[in-house]
């Protein structure tokens, strides 16, 4: 009785302190999870912020804490394409110094996570202290696709559907300075329905560039006609992509040919997210020919 009563009395666990085990248990548990900031990039902020919601979910999905810095700006690619350097490092630090409390960026766009990641170190390179500190975000910086396969060890996304012939458009920055290829086809192959098809010239640049369809309007033109009628030619009925200003490049066109095939970020379909924007060059209510699923 007394061996009993001691036995009851020493693993005795009193209402407070199993909560206080369960809070300490959740906090540790909450610290092992990695702190991800989003760079959310101007074009998602301002066209499409659908992406970065839908970046959030995914990010979520992968058991990340997410946060969203208020103080982001440009990553200021369109000053370094244009040769102005002191405009690029001024912008860097900005971004640096919001985004350094953090384990990881996650960026849903292969250009701008290039530019944090390979071209902030060259923009600084005359300021040694700053260099380094551009490099040790650099090695924390990844397009979305790529972290969640990579880093995350992500298999497939939530149960998900998607019933549509799908072409992919491998971004020149995602796939040239980040090597983003095998990683959105692999998420994609665990949404239900969605087919994938081959896209003669996928690599091949869509005309977009940044700056560069300013610069050269009548090449960028040509290139994207091109690119059109190798989508159209797949018999997709989607084409997706990881970065929007190459998406809104080739939407613009298909759209002026009147073509239906649907225009999404990626993340939209592996989030599940179709139905919180029509697609990319439509207009809201104009969802003709939308086979969009969700969980």
């Amino acid at each position: 009785m007394t061996d009993n009563a001691n036995a009851s009395s020493s693993s005795h666990v009193s209402p407070s302190s199993a909560g206080q085990d369960a809070a300490e248990q959740d906090a540790t548990a909450e610290k092992v999870r990695p702190s991800v900031a989003l760079f959310v990039t101007c074009l998602v902020d301002l066209f499409r912020p659908s992406v970065g919601f839908a970046a959030i979910d995914l990010l979520q999905q992968a058991g990340c804490r997410v946060a969203v810095p208020g103080a982001q700006t440009c990553c200021g690619q369109p000053a370094w394409n244009s040769g102005d350097v002191a405009t690029t490092a001024a912008m860097a630090k900005s971004v640096i110094a919001a985004f350094e409390p953090y384990d990881y960026v996650v960026v849903p766009s292969g250009s701008c996570a290039g530019m944090i990641r390979r071209h902030y170190p060259q923009a600084l390179r005359k300021d040694s202290r700053w260099e380094a500190r551009a490099h040790a975000l650099g090695e924390r910086t990844y397009e979305l696709t790529a972290f969640l396969v990579d880093v995350m060890d992500m298999k497939s996304v939530d149960p998900v559907d998607y019933q549509g012939r799908i072409a992919y458009h491998d971004s020149c920055s995602g796939l040239r300075e980040l090597g983003v290829k095998a990683q959105p086809r692999q998420l994609l192959e665990s949404v239900a329905g969605a087919e994938l098809v081959d896209l003669p010239g996928a690599e091949t640049c869509c005309g977009f560039g940044g700056t560069f369809c300013v610069k050269y309007p009548g090449i960028s033109g040509d290139m994207v006609t091109e690119k059109a009628n190798a989508i159209t030619g797949t018999g997709a009925d989607t084409v997706l992509a990881g970065d929007l200003g190459c998406l809104m490049n080739i939407a613009g066109k298909l759209n002026r040919d009147g073509s239906m095939v649907q225009v999404r970020h990626v993340a939209e379909v592996l989030a599940g997210a179709v139905g919180e924007a029509p697609p990319i060059g439509r207009a809201v209510g104009d969802r003709a020919g939308t086979r969009a699923g969700g969980r």
